[in-house]
């Protein structure tokens, strides 16, 4: 299946340590949402917004396998319409919070989500959004 990743998920090293293998990896974006980072991230509709990911093909049960755990359990997958880097559009699915499950804040996940959305290349603008996310104090 197509799995649009957004947040630290993007890292292989990360998603290869929960057992997925992903391949035929690509840059894109979703249009009409943005990123909010709480306690950890998601993606939340928002029109005129773009959010950045990479979409990636995985094996169905592993990644119900991976969004199983405990910490990631409260996503729910959504499907959407991605458009990749080359201008194609493609169907995929993203995994977000509900709203109202998006609380707090995590400076250090936005620092690693920034260091990593920063080595991918994302556009400059993206990437001091999530900066700023990562300078707010996680007290």
């Amino acid at each position: 299946m197509e799995v649009f990743f957004y947040g630290l998920f993007m890292d292989l090293n990360i998603l290869s340590k929960n057992g997925i293998e992903a391949s035929n990896i690509r840059k894109g974006y979703l249009d009409n949402y943005t990123l909010k980072i709480g306690n950890r991230a998601s993606l939340i509709p928002s029109k005129h917004k773009r959010s950045y990911g990479l979409v990636m093909s995985v094996d169905k049960n592993a990644i119900q396998s991976l969004y199983a755990e405990a910490s990631v359990a409260d996503y729910i997958p959504e499907d959407v319409v991605i458009t990749l880097n080359s201008g194609d559009t493609m169907e995929g699915v993203c995994y977000n919070l509900p709203a109202e499950s998006l609380t707090g804040t995590n400076a250090s996940y936005a620092k690693s989500l920034h260091s990593l959305a920063e080595s991918l290349d994302f556009p400059s603008d993206y990437l001091k959004k999530i900066k700023v996310m990562s300078e707010v104090s996680d007290l």
